[in-house]
This record gives structure tokens, sequence and C-alpha cells, in this order.
């Protein structure tokens, strides 16, 4: 089915609304921005931001979407196309992680404002539905490739993610600049623990 101007006319400003909070919501946090600065950042009214969103919470989330969904597509494309061996490629993907939650933007809205805003379940649930699925294939290849000792895949894929969400907050609460290089010095070790030659 084409889309209407009409409809082109709406993702536009919805784009325009996220594009516009992601910014605010990353330099200064959530609590620190308020929905008239938002809608004047983005040039559009009020009533725009609430035909899209039922809140700025709603709106949140959506950023927080996008950026997840951002995180995962940057990881899955530098550590799977830059790792020909599978271990490789998990190791390469966990530190890409931990290097991309260093980013203050990401930092800012998927590790200190995503849990408080969207609550911990829902922010779980929004790491679950990007990051998991990505372990799961890169565990499932590195099984399959006879690299890591065959095991059901997906409650090894939870326990991976959790320990690396756990490095990501525990970097972007330190003032440890050894933090992130320790984090991915513990996963790398945690890995070499479940391949085959271990």
């Amino acid at each position: 089915m084409a889309r209407t101007k009409h409809d082109l006319r709406s993702e536009a400003t919805r784009r325009q609304l996220v594009t516009a909070a992601r910014a605010l919501f990353g330099a200064r946090g959530y609590a620190s921005v308020g929905t008239e600065e938002i809608v004047r950042a983005a040039g559009v009214t009020r009533g725009a931001l609430y035909h899209h969103f039922r809140d700025k919470a709603d709106l949140f989330a959506a950023v927080a979407e996008e950026v997840e969904a951002e995180i995962v597509e940057r990881i899955a494309a530098e550590a799977t196309g830059a790792a020909a061996d599978p271990v490789d490629a998990l190791r390469s993907g966990a530190r890409l992680f931990l290097d991309t939650c260093a980013e203050p933007e990401v930092e800012r809205i998927i590790l200190l404002d995503a849990p408080a805003v969207l609550g911990w379940e829902a922010w779980r649930d929004l790491a679950g539905r990007y990051g998991l699925g990505l372990v799961q294939i890169a565990l499932q290849s590195a099984m399959d490739a006879g690299a890591i000792v065959a095991q059901p895949v997906v409650p090894l894929a939870h326990v991976l993610i959790g320990a690396l969400n756990e490095c990501a907050l525990y970097v972007a609460s330190t003032e440890d600049p050894a933090a992130r290089e320790q984090c991915a010095a513990i996963f790398d070790r945690i890995l070499r623990g479940i391949t085959a030659d271990a």
C-alpha cells in the first residue's frame, strides 16, 4: 500500500521528535529535559508530541529503542565482519559493546536513564530483544564450528548478556579509567572457560 503525503509528514514529525529528544536526553539526561524544550528543538507543536507519544516517557522509550537497535547493528557489522573465528567474533562483539556503552550519549540513555525511566523489566526486555538474539546466533555458530562446548544456547546467552550488561553498568558508574579494559579481560576469561579447548 502506497504511503500518502499525510503518512510521510507524520513519519517526518515523529522522526524530528525522536531526533531532538535523543540529542537532549543524551546531552543532559531524561530528568533535565522538558517536553517544551523537546518540541521547540524539533520545530513542532506540543500537540504533535502527544499525537505520536503518550508522554515524555513514551518518547524516551522510542529513543532508547533506536539507540539499542543501532548498538546491535554496529556490533553485528563490525564484530562478525572482522572475525572469521566465532569465538573471536564474540570477544570482539563484547569489546565493541563495552566501547559503545562508554560513549556519553549511549551511557546516559541506555545505562543511566533507561533502567529508571522504562523500569528494570522493560529495560531488560529492550536489551534482550536486540543483544540476546545476536549473542545466541554467535554462540550457536561457535558451537556448530566446535569452538565452544555444546550446551543449551539460550541460558548461556542469558548468562553472557547478564555479564556484559553488568560490566557496562559498572563501567558507567565508576571513575576508574581501567574499568572497561578490566571488564573486557574478565569477559575474555569467561569465554575461554567455555571454549572446546579449555
